[in-house]
């Protein structure tokens, strides 16, 4: 399965729902264009809605800090909402789950901006 990217406006924030595979080379530049064009564009708030990754590796995780560091680099935010079990288990084994703002629910993500 390819990557799907589907970006809505939710009260000011810019939510990424992520569908599929984040593999070197199947889609993780796909991630990394979006947010870029996001923040060229001046958007400061972009939620990344993962609940429908099927699978991420590291090059995956690499974009997910890139994107997080672009957002930081423009002045804005990037927070992460439904992880699954691979991606929570990954992000706590490298360490990154302390550096994303995570959350639960879309609804409360939002919210939190």
């Amino acid at each position: 399965m390819s990557l799907k990217l589907n970006t809505r406006d939710v009260d000011g924030v810019m939510v990424i729902t992520v569908a599929g595979r984040i593999t070197l080379g199947e889609g993780s530049s796909d991630i990394r264009d979006k947010v870029h064009e996001l923040a060229a564009n001046g958007t400061k708030k972009i939620l990344l809605n993962l609940s429908d990754v099927t699978y991420i590796d590291s090059s995956g995780i690499g974009e997910l800090v890139a994107g997080y560091t672009t957002m930081a680099g423009a002045g804005g935010t990037l927070k992460l909402v439904g992880l699954t079990n691979r991606v929570k288990d990954l992000l706590q084994i490298t360490k990154l789950y302390t550096v994303f703002d995570v959350h639960e629910d879309e609804a409360h993500a939002v919210r939190s901006f």
